[in-house]
C-alpha cells in the first residue's frame, strides 16, 4: 500500500522536482498558497509552495524503485531515518488534504486571531505591512489598524490576508 513521504528539494526548485518525479511515474503532491508580492512597481498574486523546499510523494517502498528519487533533478533527498524513507503519519496527511483544495491551493484559514494581536499583511496592496487587530468582522474579515506612513489607518481585510506576527 502506498504511503506519503517527504522529498527535500533544492532551493526554489520544488516545481522542477515535481515535474521530473512525475515524468518518472511517481505520484507527486505539491500544496501551494497564494501570496502577493511587489514586482516592477505593481503587486501580483503568485502561487508559492505551502512548505518551501519540500513536496510529497506517494510510494510503496516494497514495490517502487524509490532510490532513484535522490538522483532526480531538483531533489536534494528523500527524508528518512538512515537508509529507508520515513512515511508520514496518516492523520497528518488527512488533515493536510482537508486544508488543501482539489487544485492544490491551501484553503486553511489562519490561526484564531483576537483583538490586540499583532499581525502582518500577507496579501493585497498592503503586503508586508504591520498591523494590529481591532475586531473580527463578519464574513471572514478582520478590522485592523495598519502602521502606514508614520500613522495608523483602519482597514477591513479578508481574514486570509493577515498572518500572526512573529
Amino acid at each position: 500500500m502506498a504511503k506519503w513521504y517527504v522529498v527535500h528539494t533544492r532551493p526554489h526548485q520544488e516545481r522542477r522536482a515535481e515535474v521530473n518525479l512525475a515524468r518518472q511515474g511517481f505520484r507527486v503532491w505539491l500544496p501551494v498558497m497564494e501570496r502577493s508580492r511587489r514586482h516592477a512597481r505593481r503587486i501580483e498574486t503568485v502561487r508559492v509552495p505551502l512548505f518551501p523546499g519540500y513536496l510529497f510523494v506517494a510510494l510503496d517502498v516494497g514495490r517502487d524503485a524509490w532510490c532513484r528519487i535522490n538522483g532526480t533533478f531538483g531533489v536534494r533527498r528523500l527524508l528518512g531515518d538512515g537508509e529507508r524513507p520515513q512515511a508520514l503519519p496518516g492523520e497528518f496527511v488527512a488533515a493536510l488534504r482537508d486544508a488543501v483544495g482539489g487544485d492544490g491551493l491551501s484553503t486553511a484559514a489562519p490561526a484564531d486571531l483576537r483583538p490586540g494581536d499583532a499581525v502582518t499583511i500577507a496579501a493585497g496592496p498592503f503586503v508586508e505591512c504591520a498591523a494590529v487587530v481591532l475586531r473580527l468582522a463578519p464574513g471572514e474579515r478582520v478590522d485592523v489598524l495598519l502602521d502606514v506612513l508614520g500613522g495608523r489607518i483602519p482597514a477591513r481585510l479578508p481574514r486570509r490576508a493577515v498572518i500572526a506576527a512573529a
